[in-house]
């Protein structure tokens, strides 16, 4: 078996397995998400990712570095609503200079604190998944922000959603290594819908 088939499988059984959960999950629903009215906007909120759609990357090729030497590249994602509209999973293809990659965006509404938890999962470190960042949607604008490391130092991490419409959606994640004083972005995505 190859390694690039190997990866495959591994992403194609982390990609079923969250997706069996979901829909068992959506079957059986939680007391607190059936009947608490107020989670009906929340089931919405990322309605509009549902689909497939053609991604181009921007990323400054070195984090926290005063690089300003940016790269871009391709990919493309496919995202699906799961736990009744209270969680999401995205499949992504990541085309890098270097190589391409997969990855599999998670998200899930925690109706005790109110907030969005995002993971990232990527398909070259199977075992492993980072740190959430965690927030929602004010305005149009989804701000999501937790905490990470880099080169062995803590940093904030921040993922923005905004530019959102029935056709194209506007991506970028920042890091912080001041705790949250100054930000870096550091990658951006352009998203457009890939109609059927």
């Amino acid at each position: 078996m190859t390694e690039s088939h190997r990866m495959l499988t591994r992403r194609g059984a982390v990609v079923a397995t969250l997706a069996a959960a979901g829909a068992t999950a959506s079957i059986a629903k939680s007391a607190v998400a059936a009947d608490d009215p107020a989670l009906a906007p929340r089931r919405h909120d990322w309605d509009w990712l549902v689909g497939r759609w053609r991604v181009r990357h921007s990323r400054l090729k070195a984090r926290l570095a005063g690089s300003t030497e940016w790269e871009e590249f391709d990919g493309s994602s496919v995202a699906w609503l799961t736990l009744d509209g209270l969680g999401t999973v995205d499949d992504n293809v990541v085309e890098l200079p270097s190589g391409t990659y997969r990855a599999v965006g998670i998200r899930a509404y925690d109706p005790k604190t109110g907030q969005w938890s995002i993971w990232w999962l990527d398909g070259r470190f199977p075992g492993q998944i980072e740190p959430p960042v965690r927030g929602g949607f004010k305005d149009g604008v989804g701000t999501f922000v937790g905490d990470d490391t880099l080169n062995g130092r803590p940093i904030k991490v921040r993922f923005m959603w905004s530019q959102i419409t029935a056709t194209s959606a506007h991506w970028e994640q920042a890091f912080s290594p001041d705790g949250g004083a100054t930000w870096e972005t550091n990658w951006r995505m352009a998203f457009t819908r890939v109609r059927a």
